[in-house]
C-alpha cells in the first residue's frame, strides 16, 4: 500500500530531525520520493515578521505496522 507523510516545520532544522526520524523506521527500499517545499509570508504589519513554513511529503510503501 502507498502512503504519504506530510511534515511542517518552521524551521528548517527541525524539519531535518523530524524527517530522519521518520526514515529510520522504514527500509529504504520503501521510500517512493520526498518533495520539498519552503513558504515565505511576509506581514504586512511589521518588516521584522517574516514565516517560514519548510515542508516535506514522503511518499512510502507501507509494510507492516508503522506509525
Amino acid at each position: 500500500m502507498i502512503q504519504v507523510k506530510i511534515f511542517d516545520e518552521d524551521h528548517e532544522e527541525d524539519l531535518e530531525i523530524a524527517i530522519n526520524e521518520f526514515l529510520s523506521i522504514i527500509p529504504p527500499e520503501n521510500v517512493v520520493d520526498i518533495k520539498y517545499q519552503i513558504a515565505v509570508c511576509d506581514n504586512v504589519h511589521s518588516e521584522d515578521d517574516t514565516m517560514f513554513s519548510f515542508s516535506a511529503m514522503i511518499i512510502f510503501k507501507k509494510n507492516g505496522s508503522l506509525k
